[in-house]
């Protein structure tokens, strides 16, 4: 059989997972009883409830006697690491581009990436059925981003195939069709088919991903090149601390998304062996008298940290059931076997890690899967990384699209200034829209998403991507607002709240329990407010004549784990737990801290 193995990149929201399924209904991947749910790919709770692919994942089809391996990449570029490490298991890649949106930065991030690895590149517009779909000038873009990577003569003579995948056909011609049988033909004609296995070629495995089962352990995935494996085989395992020899009891390859026992694992296609403990991203599995291991996979280096520490606040212990640092730490060094641009590093105590990331979104991701898995913590405001060359303290920046109404343009120039931000490009779309393209440093893009979404009351849409290191700027500006402080402990009352409105906006509403130090409120002003929200109406024996006013509180800012991420300051902490998310300072007691907060903006 021969095996074609391709990987599906492309910005968010374009289409990925969407013409993944199609793809396996055309090859009728299921049988007639089982039941297909849309995005079938998208298997995490979080996927499904934010609409994204958050880890790289991989399928089979078998098309006119070929097995091609499809794999299924994130779009969003805080997994940007995903898609790296899975570049190495395939031979060609699927660039999928909005008919309307065009590239945008994850396109060229995943298409640069994509090149150097020296893949076979076929283009595919998708959603054509858009009214808004401007085919010639997507198409245009495209050859524009292929020559500003410096594309080579061959690599500019990619095939462009038309689709809509959520209406499951695709053409050659910008036209509907009936099916997806001209993508699959093309990728059969276009896609280099795995070198078959020799006689005397040494088998490697680079493992590339890692999955579990509760019967059988830990399974390390890879494409297998050089030669073919057999089961129960004698291998050596290489890791970073040497090597081993092992025993491989389970060989498994794909058909569909099963999984599937196999005695021989053939070269050329993606299989996952079980049996080795503690095996990880990057080992080489190799077998025979010349076994040696590839080169481990290298991704871009994390820009941006928070701080996790353990619950200290007065309420911790209450929801959650891991609780103490080394569960803590335990679950992270766990999330790192498999999540090759994340890094963990010391924070100065026994009881607090410093984890880097790709973003803001990486990390929040990571917070909200240990909450739901019943974790307590304490996480501090992102930070981003540090690095010195020839004497000179660099920091990232990131190169950021906005797409606007015109008549917000104003405000995103004046918010994007502050930040330091550098106007890059400006086009209108000439329907009411305008593209703004702007390179800042990471610093800046910090607390921005929200800002900008409140701005353009919901109808911008922003997009990132790492574009370098540049000098350190001074100057940027921080949280305009202080918060509302309770100064004790209690459960928050309608009477004391409704005197407070007016001073700010409030996130607790009535019933609520506080602490001495928790962050009740954004306050109007520039400083922290200490407030009293557990304050009752007193009661006497002396007997009114009229009737108590009706109190009508307005409904509290309801908090998301990222928007906390953003609004938390320096001298704050967010406590995480798996039902609560509450704003505190990191010193607690009224008299020991100040509620002035420095106008002048942060070094």
């Amino acid at each position: 059989m021969v095996f074609r193995n391709v990987a599906i990149i492309a910005h968010v929201d374009h289409g990925k997972t969407t013409l993944v399924d199609g793809l396996l209904r055309q090859c009728k991947a299921f049988q007639e009883h089982e039941q297909m749910v849309d995005r079938v790919m998208d298997s995490m709770d979080l996927e499904r409830e934010r609409g994204i692919t958050i880890t790289s994942k991989n399928t089979a089809v078998i098309y006119k006697g070929d097995k091609i391996n499809i794999v299924d990449t994130p779009g969003h570029a805080d997994f940007g690491g995903e898609v790296e490490r899975v570049l190495s298991m395939v031979d060609a890649a699927l660039l999928l581009v909005d008919a309307s949106e065009g590239p945008l930065p994850q396109t060229r991030f995943v298409l640069e990436k994509a090149m150097k690895e020296g893949l076979v590149i076929m283009v595919c517009i998708n959603k054509i059925d858009r009214p808004d779909a401007r085919l010639k000038e997507v198409i245009n873009e495209i050859y524009d981003l292929f020559i500003d990577l410096d594309a080579t003569e061959d690599q500019l003579e990619f095939p462009v195939l038309y689709a809509s995948a959520k209406l499951g056909y695709a053409s050659t011609e910008p036209v509907p069709s009936e099916d997806l049988r001209p993508l699959l033909d093309a990728m059969v004609e276009h896609i280099p088919p795995s070198a078959p296995a020799e006689e005397g070629q040494t088998p490697q495995l680079l493992v590339t991903n890692l999955d579990s089962d509760q019967y059988i352990g830990r399974l390390a995935l890879g494409r297998l090149v050089g030669g073919d494996l057999k089961r129960n085989t004698q291998a050596v395992w290489f890791h970073e601390d040497g090597e081993k020899r092992v025993k491989l009891q389970m060989l498994y390859t794909w058909s569909g998304l099963r999984r599937k026992e196999a005695e021989v694992a053939h070269s050329g296609d993606i299989v996952a062996v079980a049996g080795i403990d503690g095996i990880t991203v990057g080992d080489t599995i190799s077998v025979g008298e010349n076994a040696a291991a590839l080169p481990r996979i290298l991704v871009d280096e994390p820009t941006i940290g928070i701080t996790i520490t353990v619950n200290n606040s007065p309420l911790s212990g209450q929801d959650g059931t891991y609780l103490t640092a080394r569960q803590i730490q335990n679950r992270l060094n766990k999330e790192l076997l498999h999540n090759v641009s994340l890094k963990l590093g010391e924070a100065g105590s026994k009881e607090s890690f410093k984890l880097f990331g790709r973003g803001e979104l990486q990390l929040a991701i990571l917070l909200e899967q240990m909450r739901r898995e019943g974790f307590e913590m304490s996480v501090s405001r992102p930070e981003v990384v540090f690095k010195e060359v020839d004497g000179e303290i660099l920091e990232p920046y990131e190169s950021i699209t906005l797409d606007v109404p015109d008549e917000y343009i104003g405000a995103m120039t004046q918010h994007l200034a502050q930040r330091k931000g550098q106007m890059n490009d400006l086009v209108s779309d000439g329907t009411g829209r305008t593209r703004m393209i702007y390179r800042i440093p990471s610093r800046g893009l910090i607390g921005f998403r929200g800002q900008m979404l409140t701005d353009t009351r919901g109808l911008g849409i922003m997009n990132s991507l790492f574009d370098g290191w540049d000098k350190k700027v001074e100057n940027l500006p921080r949280r305009a607002r202080g918060g509302m402080v309770a100064d004790r402990a209690g459960r928050t009352t309608t009477y004391s709240l409704a005197k407070l409105q007016p001073r700010g906006e409030l996130f607790v509403g009535a019933g609520e329990d506080v602490y001495e130090g928790m962050i009740v409120g954004e306050s109007a002003r520039i400083n922290d407010l200490n407030v009293n929200v557990v304050r009752g109406k007193q009661l006497t024996n002396f007997r009114e004549s009229g009737t108590d006013e009706k109190v009508v509180l307005t409904p509290p800012r309801q908090i998301t784990l990222e928007n906390a991420l953003e609004f938390i300051d320096e001298d704050e902490w967010l406590e995480i737990t798996p039902s609560f998310l509450r704003l505190r300072k990191q010193i607690l007691a009224s008299n020991q801290r100040s509620i002035v907060r420095t106008p002048k903006a942060e070094a």
